[in-house]
C-alpha cells in the first residue's frame, strides 16, 4: 500500500514550487503517486482573464511547456523514487457568485481539454482518452475564501459524469459529501508546504497509471490523515476515527494517520 495525493499545484498556476521541486518533495516522503493539477481557467469571465494577466493559470501558450515538463519529470519520478507522476489540470470556472463557480480535476490526459466547456463534455473527452474527472472541494472548504458550489448543486445530474468527489480538501473532512453516496477521494489541494498536513489516499493497486486511475473509478482506495513527524518522515499511525471539531468526522472503516 502507498500514499497518493491527486491535487497538487505548481508555479505554473498559483502554487509556490516548481514541478521538479514537487517531485523531490513528495518522492523523498515515500509517496507512491502524485498528480500535478494546475489551474486552467475559463477565459470568458473577468476573473478568468484576470488570472491569466496575473500568471496564476495555465494558458494555451504555457500548456505545451507544462506538458513537456510533466513528461520528463514523470520519467525521473519513477527512476529516482519509484513514484508515479500523473498529469492533470484543475479546470477552473470562477464567478462572482459561489453558486456559479466550479472547479474539477482532469487526471491522466491533457489533450483536447477546453476550460470553457461544461464538465459533462470534458468528462466524455477525458474518459475517451483514459482519464478521470474529479469534483474539487464541491462544498464549503471551511476556509474564508471563494467557494465553488455549482457542481454540488448538480450532483444528481452529474452522477454519471464525475468519477469521484473530494470528501476532504486539505485537513477538512466533508461529512455532507460522505453521506451523499457518491464515489469519494481525498486530496490536499497543495500549494505550499503548510498544506502537507492533510487527508491523503491510501492505494493498494499496482503502481501503474492505468491501475491507479482504475482504482479511483472503482473506489479501491482508503483515506488517511497525514502529518509529518518532526524527526521521522511519512510515519503513519492508526488513530481514533474521531477528529477534533474543526476537522469533522472520519468515515467508518477509514483511519487517521500521521
Amino acid at each position: 500500500m502507498y500514499l497518493a495525493d491527486f491535487h497538487i499545484h505548481s508555479n505554473f498556476s498559483d502554487g509556490k514550487y516548481s514541478i521538479p521541486f514537487l517531485v523531490d518533495y513528495f518522492g523523498k516522503r515515500n509517496f507512491g503517486a502524485i498528480a500535478i493539477t494546475d489551474h486552467y481557467c475559463e477565459q470568458s469571465s473577468l476573473i478568468g482573464k484576470a488570472s491569466s494577466y496575473l500568471g496564476v493559470t495555465l494558458t494555451r501558450a504555457t500548456l505545451p511547456l507544462y506538458r513537456e515538463i510533466l513528461k520528463s519529470e514523470k520519467v525521473r519520478a519513477w527512476e529516482q523514487y519509484r513514484m508515479q507522476l500523473i498529469p492533470g489540470l484543475e479546470i477552473t470556472k470562477n464567478s462572482i457568485s459561489n453558486h456559479r463557480s466550479a472547479h474539477f480535476l482532469v487526471l491522466g490526459t491533457l489533450e483536447n481539454i477546453d476550460p470553457s466547456e461544461d464538465i459533462s463534455v470534458t468528462s466524455q473527452k477525458a474518459r475517451s482518452q483514459g482519464g478521470v474527472v474529479i469534483a474539487a472541494h464541491p462544498v464549503s472548504t471551511r476556509k474564508l475564501e471563494k467557494q465553488t458550489y455549482h457542481l454540488w448543486e448538480r450532483r444528481e445530474e452529474l452522477r454519471d459524469s464525475v468519477d469521484a468527489w473530494e470528501v476532504a480538501s486539505g485537513p477538512f473532512w466533508f461529512n455532507e459529501v460522505e453521506r451523499a453516496g457518491l464515489p469519494l477521494i481525498a486530496n490536499s489541494d497543495f500549494h505550499t508546504e503548510k498544506n502537507l498536513t492533510s487527508w491523503k489516499n491510501l492505494m493498494a493497486c499496482e503502481k501503474h497509471p492505468e491501475a491507479i486511475l482504475r482504482a479511483i473509478k472503482t473506489q479501491q482506495l482508503d483515506f488517511h490523515f497525514y502529518r509529518e513527524e518532526p524527526i521521522h518522515d511519512s510515519l503513519i499511525r492508526v488513530l481514533s476515527r474521531t477528529l477534533d471539531s474543526q476537522l469533522g468526522t472520519a468515515p467508518l472503516g477509514h483511519s487517521l494517520s500521521f
